[in-house]
């Protein structure tokens, strides 16, 4: 499993509010209530006696692998498969491995078309930057209709 630090600060055993949590984890409030509904949860997430959510060092590691799997471009049913694998314990890790190998190969993928573009851009900069030195930037193509 992806392993995330959270925030080195103790949390206090009741658990943190929604906010803290949020403030901690470095995402909305919004996003922490979407991750619950759309079943990107591996434990419920523990409510005080008023039912107001507190969420725990587990929680805050679980939202951090959320957070850079989406980032990354996973979709949310593949997030949602993937916390239901882990919540289902021992015994899928092959399948686990399978997502996780799939996203990463994704992931490179758009890394090295990314590589290629920048390549590009940076080729394009570099003659921009030849030509202003060399004092005959007017001869740069301008399209014309």
């Amino acid at each position: 499993m992806l392993e995330v630090k959270a925030d080195k600060s103790a949390i206090p055993e009741s658990g943190l509010t929604i906010g803290d949590a949020a403030r901690r984890s470095g995402v909305s409030t919004h996003t922490l209530r979407y991750y619950e509904r759309a079943g990107l949860v591996i434990t419920p997430v523990d409510r005080n006696r008023a039912g107001r959510r507190r969420y725990h060092e587990i929680d805050l590691q679980w939202i951090k692998i959320c957070t850079r799997l989406r980032a990354t471009g996973m979709s949310i049913a593949e997030i949602r498969r993937y916390a239901e694998l882990v919540a289902a314990g021992r015994g899928n890790e092959e399948a686990r491995l399978d997502l996780l190998e799939s996203h990463r190969d994704r992931v490179l993928a758009e890394i090295a078309a990314l590589q290629e573009n920048l390549q590009a851009i940076t080729h394009k900069i570099d003659v921009y930057r030849g030509r202003l030195v060399a004092g005959d930037a007017d001869r740069l193509w301008a399209p014309t209709r």
